[in-house]
C-alpha cells in the first residue's frame, strides 16, 4: 500500500511512531524502518501482533469496504476477512493484506469485520517495490 507518513513523539512505549494517511483513512502506527527516511511518501507491509478474538477485539463490520481509523486508543481496520487452511486468517485492507492467528472460536470465513488492536501493536515496514 502507498501511505504518507509523519514522524511523531515516541508514545510512552517509546517506540518510533508515525502518522499514516492511507486510501482508506489515517491512522497512528510504529514505524520499524530507517528513521531518517520516517517522512514521506512510501510502499509499506503491516503486521499486527494480536490475534483475532471473535467478537472481543473483532466484530462484524456495519460497511462492506475497507478502512483504518483511530477509536478509543485503539487502531482499528476494517476488511474482508479470509481464513486460512493452517488456522491464521488474511484481512484484505485496500491493497493490502494483513495477516493474523485466529483465537476460539473462529470468525466467519469471507466477512467484513473490524478488528481493533492496541497502536502500538500495528507496525510498518517500508519497502521498494
Amino acid at each position: 500500500m502507498l501511505v504518507r507518513t509523519e514522524l511523531l513523539p515516541p508514545g510512552p512505549s517509546r517506540l518510533p511512531r508515525v502518522r499514516v494517511h492511507t486510501p482508506v483513512g489515517d491512522i497512528v502506527a510504529v514505524w520499524r524502518g530507517d528513521l531518517d527516511n520516517a517522512v514521506g511518501q512510501h510502499h509499506i507491509e503491516w503486521t499486527v501482533d494480536g490475534d483475532i478474538l471473535w467478537g472481543r477485539n473483532t466484530r462484524s463490520a456495519t460497511l462492506a469496504e475497507p478502512g483504518a481509523r483511530e477509536e478509543a486508543g485503539q487502531v482499528v481496520l476494517r476488511g474482508l476477512l479470509q481464513l486460512t487452511e493452517d488456522g491464521a486468517a488474511v484481512l484484505q485492507v485496500g491493497d493490502s493484506q494483513v495477516l493474523f492467528d485466529v483465537g476460539s472460536p473462529p470468525p466467519p470465513d469471507n466477512a467484513w469485520v473490524e478488528i481493533s488492536v492496541e497502536a502500538d501493536k500495528v507496525e510498518l515496514y517500508p519497502y521498494a517495490p
